[in-house]
């Protein structure tokens, strides 16, 4: 894989050379400054939060720990990478850079962070530094210069392909550890010890993880983001809904599978269902779909699951109409996916700026841009029964069209919820999830 990523890097690099050109054109400045980060120290405590680089910063190259340190470019000229490897006997210091990417930087090592001024462009005035604001140093304030980074989030949806090299691998991680997790599932562990054997099977900490993984036994999968993790297995295991992703260097994997036990055969059903009805809305993730229109026809198929299978008794369109579908599917269909698993830029009108609207009542969309070949979007539908917005729909005139007992009687499974990252293409979407669970 290194030597792939080695072939395919060059060409990534020239490409975010050639978006930089333009918004610092765009935003007036001569540079580019993108600053790495610094940790944050918890509140009346000696203790740093966990690092996350600026995805900015691993946007460039492969490097996700090496804080206060600094990247600088200026059109026409070769990438500067200054890093940060502190003389330091508390902590593990970052290694010397190496790899594929080191022979397209000048690289500057520093001992200390003040350090880094030293090779910073001297006109603070005509840089656009990107960054948190803890990274500031005396005369380097990050400025985030809105222009610039209109530009640079609305063309990072397009994927390089050294980038969707890095997004399937982080598939393969990902899958590799859902096979575990649903092993241990399968053999009645608790949802800490589901949650361990994907991490043993990932070989990522918590930390390394792009979001905390939602492992969630029975009634749990109905709280959307349950990341409380029970020691203590329940005295039936009906059902696991399992959110969890992986990281390669700094780009983001996104899987979710439900599964039901061997004695919930009508669960079964269900996310069979389901999961039928997500291979359809991937197969839409083609070059002129709009995401938002995408989201609202799922709402129409997940309404038809409902009545199909009883649960409901109005139809397909009074449910979507009348807000009752989002009763049982009340968030979005999925989001923008890379540097970061929510990527930025997926409401953006246009490479200048400004906002498309969500549809209204589905607050909770978070893309409504176009599709186009190497966007990465997640395709994640889901059904659940929720006790306060089942609370909420009692209280309506809707609440005569529902089968309360059948509802009440599949409370005890949560919910469903199937994820999979998909990049939309030239012809058929790419499934990368799938893709890697075919291989594994």
């Amino acid at each position: 894989m290194t030597d792939l990523l080695a072939k395919l890097y060059p060409a990534h690099l020239a490409t975010l050379k050639q978006r930089s050109d333009a918004a610092l054109a765009r935003s007036g400045h001569d540079h580019l400054v993108i600053a790495a980060g610094r940790p944050r120290m918890q509140f009346l405590d000696d203790r740093p939060y966990p690092f996350a680089v600026n995805p900015h910063f691993k946007h460039w190259l492969p490097v996700t720990r090496a804080p206060g340190s600094w990247i600088v470019y200026t059109p026409g000229q070769r990438p500067k990478l200054v890093y940060l490897q502190p003389h330091d006997y508390w902590h593990v210091v970052p290694d010397a850079p190496a790899g594929y990417w080191v022979e397209h930087f000048d690289i500057a090592i520093i001992r200390d962070a003040d350090e880094a001024k030293a090779h910073l462009p001297k006109d603070t005035a005509r840089c656009a530094i990107i960054g948190e604001d803890n990274a500031a140093l005396a005369g380097y304030v990050p400025n985030n210069p809105q222009v610039a980074l209109n530009y640079l989030h609305w063309h990072r949806a397009y994927k390089t392909d050294y980038e969707l090299g890095m997004l399937r691998v982080a598939s393969k991680l990902g899958v590799r550890a859902h096979r575990a997790a649903e092993a241990a599932f399968r053999n009645g562990a608790s949802e800490y010890d589901i949650n361990t054997a994907y991490l043993n099977a990932v070989h990522e900490t918590e930390n390394e993880l792009p979001y905390s993984n939602i492992i969630a036994l029975n009634q749990h999968g109905a709280v959307l983001h349950y990341t409380d993790l029970n020691r203590a297995p329940p005295t039936h295991s009906n059902s696991l809904v399992i959110d969890a992703g992986a990281s390669f260097h700094g780009y983001a994997a996104d899987i979710t599978r439900s599964y039901a036990s061997k004695q919930a055969s009508e669960f079964q059903a269900l996310v069979d269902a389901v999961d039928s009805a997500q291979k359809g809305f991937v197969e839409k993730v083609q070059n002129g779909t709009n995401y938002a229109d995408l989201h609202v026809r799922a709402h129409h198929v997940l309404a038809g699951i409902l009545r199909d299978q009883g649960f409901i008794r109005m139809s397909a369109e009074a449910a979507v109409a009348s807000g009752v579908s989002s009763v049982f599917f009340p968030h979005g269909l999925g989001h923008p996916i890379g540097l970061q698993v929510h990527d930025v830029g997926g409401f953006q009108k246009d490479e200048s700026g400004g906002t498309i609207a969500k549809p209204p009542g589905h607050p909770y969309l978070r893309m409504t841009r176009t599709l186009e070949p190497r966007m990465v979007v997640t395709i994640e539908p889901g059904l659940y029964f929720i006790d306060l917005l089942l609370a909420e729909l009692k209280a309506k005139p809707e609440a005569r069209d529902i089968a309360w007992d059948k509802v009440e009687h599949f409370r005890q499974y949560g919910g469903i919820r199937i994820e999979d990252d998909v990049a939309c293409t030239d012809s058929a979407p790419e499934n990368l999830t799938r893709e890697a669970f075919a291989a594994a």
